[in-house]
């Protein structure tokens, strides 16, 4: 197998907002009914770290009708901010080695990820891969496309408890990578391997590939919605933190 060649990193070196060549932020209530308005002022650079963090704070919903049944809509105030960082439009890439060293809050009703989208099609359909999630005590490496109902995806995960690792190992970094090439995707912590997914099987119903196309990355915080759990015991803010992120290919 040929070496691989780092191809882009952003190693968070340069104290203030996050370099805008690599990354752009997706901004106010985005997807899975979570509690958090997403802002481009919660993520900065301290001393070689991207820090992302969960506030939080109470402002009126810009967005807000009454009697929306929509959920983005009929929240009347903005109970919790984050960040969520993503590469679309800006960088993109079909296979390779994806790392991302960093270090989790593992507090209740907190929704840190690392993840992929391909970028053509709408969700599933696209293609996800969770190189790493973590909700309700426990760590999950996924890879989802698409069912013949929409919206609705087909999932191949590994879910991992907390308690499944040494005692304080959400106080220290952690490694996750990804190894993706055209028949397989591979999503590891700390070289011990979660998942592997076979990329010719995850096929969408029309027959498309989502594992052959270009992906873009994303880092966020997420907090409650559909997955993330009750935060009300948490103190804030909480932070997400990462060293790096690198691709090799």
């Amino acid at each position: 197998m040929p070496a691989r060649k780092l191809v882009w990193a952003d190693e968070f070196n340069t104290d203030g907002a996050p370099d805008p060549k690599n990354w752009t932020f997706e901004q106010g209530f985005v997807r899975n009914e979570e509690l958090q308005w997403y802002q481009p002022e919660n993520a900065y650079c301290k001393k070689g770290l991207l820090i992302i963090e969960a506030r939080k704070e109470n402002k009126p919903n810009p967005n807000y009708e009454a009697g929306s049944t929509e959920w983005r809509k009929s929240r009347k105030t903005i109970d919790y901010t984050a960040a969520c960082l993503i590469t679309k439009g800006l960088h993109q890439w079909q296979y390779g080695r994806f790392e991302m060293r960093g270090k989790i809050n593992v507090d209740p009703g907190l929704w840190p990820a690392f993840w992929t989208l391909g970028v053509k099609g709408e969700w599933p359909s696209n293609g996800e891969i969770d190189i790493m999630e973590y909700y309700r005590n426990t760590l999950l490496a996924n890879v989802a496309w698409a069912t013949p109902t929409r919206y609705k995806a087909n999932w191949n995960s590994t879910k991992v408890p907390l308690s499944d690792f040494k005692k304080n190992w959400a106080n220290q970094f952690h490694i996750w990578r990804m190894d993706w090439d055209e028949n397989s995707i591979k999503l590891y912590v700390d070289d011990r391997l979660l998942l592997t997914s076979d990329s010719q099987k995850t096929v969408n119903p029309d027959g498309s590939h989502p594992f052959d196309q270009p992906h873009y990355l994303l880092l966020n915080l997420a907090i409650g919605g559909q997955n993330g759990g009750d935060p009300s015991q948490t103190s804030f803010p909480a932070r997400f933190e990462v060293d790096y992120v690198r691709v090799y290919q």
